[in-house]
């Protein structure tokens, strides 16, 4: 899939396929993304995600709005820990699909939001 949107500052998620995220001249297989910047990420199983595995987004500042999390193939409810750790400075959790946290990433960075993401693998 092709994301064709007006550039805004910091990195924006170009396309998207089985092999990853397309941001500039990477491809991610997954993605951890802020508005200065987007990585790689090796991230654990879901079920078993914590704050700790999210620290090279978490660690913005000025504080994130929320993380966008791409669960994968499908949507996959958080782990509560995670929700109320995240809650508990003050950070919201989004969580859909990851081709839908794609999608979004750029609309919302387009707005200008201030948000961060982690993006797990689409296949």
């Amino acid at each position: 899939m092709r994301m064709d949107r007006a550039r805004t500052d910091g990195p924006v998620v170009s396309g998207l396929s089985a092999a990853g995220f397309r941001v500039d001249d990477n491809v991610y297989h997954a993605l951890a993304i802020t508005p200065e910047r987007a990585d790689g990420w090796t991230p654990p199983p879901l079920a078993a995600l914590a704050q700790g595995d999210l620290e090279l987004v978490l660690a913005l500042d000025p504080r994130p709005e929320f993380l966008l999390l791409g669960t994968g193939p499908t949507l996959v409810r958080p782990p509560v820990t995670l929700v109320r750790a995240l809650e508990a400075r003050g950070i919201g959790i989004e969580a859909m699909d990851s081709r839908a946290a794609a999608r979004a990433w750029g609309m919302l960075r387009g707005e200008g939001r201030w948000v961060v993401g982690a993006f797990y693998p689409v296949a």
